[in-house]
């Protein structure tokens, strides 16, 4: 299904369901459809209603070749929401996701009822702007690597050790990579804001409930910058995930969806708490 905003910008979603709203948003250059194997079913069954969206750059919503902000995003999220008539809305990003779903808790937090925060942090690391920079440079100019090199890059970059250690599993996952292909204009310019400037002071604000997963082999998001996040936001709450990269929610998706359904379904917040 599409919509278009009032600026005349297409968004691509899906909506599932009935009960309460959860909204998913997807990290860098992924398509809404990541979520469909392992999460939806769960949240469905679950009894909420589940919208997925295709971020803007990732077809079929607009591809914004002539480039857009973070604030871009949060409006167009903020767009879906209201279109769909989805508030409060319960909103579960991931990588650039969860900085889209940080950033709409702190403009437009009367949209929403919680929000949850994977492989988030409130900063990038200098090694992680490089990556995300370098590989928005190679899209510009269009250089193409082996599809073999870059499915490896992608998944040192994404997956924990024991999938990387596992010839089997680390096999299929290459298999993945590759098929995706190269990205394009539309993603290049994810990369380019998914590299997060130092946003810890301003998310001091939120108001909204926030609970923040981190993913113990995450090398783009650490726990400790997961710790970091949910200790800038009043209130949240934080809980590493073991054995799993930064596609923990693909990786691991069993424990990931118990944590799912343990946040949207908990009255009372503080029995969350912190893990190791």
């Amino acid at each position: 299904m599409l919509m278009t905003t009032e600026n005349g910008i297409r968004l691509s979603y899906h909506d599932q369901g009935n009960g309460p709203a959860v909204l998913l948003l997807t990290g860098t250059g992924a398509p809404s459809s990541v979520w469909d194997l392992h999460q939806v079913p769960v949240l469905r069954a679950a009894g909420f209603r589940v919208i997925t969206m295709d971020n803007r750059g990732i077809p079929p919503s607009d591809e914004g070749t002539d480039g857009f902000t973070i604030d871009d995003l949060v409006a167009d999220v903020a767009a879906l929401i209201d279109y769909l008539d989805a508030v409060p809305c319960r909103v579960i990003g991931t990588s650039m996701g969860s900085y889209v779903a940080q950033e709409l808790a702190l403009a437009r937090p009367e949209l929403l009822d919680s929000v949850l925060l994977m492989a988030a942090c409130g900063k990038s690391s200098l090694v992680q702007r490089e990556l995300a920079e370098g590989e928005a440079k190679l899209i510009e100019q269009g250089i193409e690597l082996p599809p073999g090199f870059l499915a490896a890059v992608r998944a040192m970059h994404n997956l924990g050790p024991a999938t990387l250690a596992d010839d089997d599993l680390a096999g299929d996952w290459l298999d993945l990579f590759a098929a995706a292909g190269s990205w394009g204009p539309g993603v290049r310019e994810q990369l380019l804001l998914s590299a997060l400037p130092d946003r810890l002071e301003a998310y001091r604000s939120i108001k909204v409930p926030c609970h923040v997963v981190s993913f113990e082999h995450d090398l783009v998001a650490p726990p400790a910058a997961g710790r970091e996040l949910a200790g800038a936001i009043p209130g949240a709450t934080h809980r590493t995930i073991p054995g799993c990269g930064h596609f923990g929610y693909l990786e691991n998706p069993e424990a990931v969806n118990r944590e799912l359904i343990r946040f949207l379904r908990t009255e009372s917040r503080e029995t969350l708490g912190e893990t190791a």
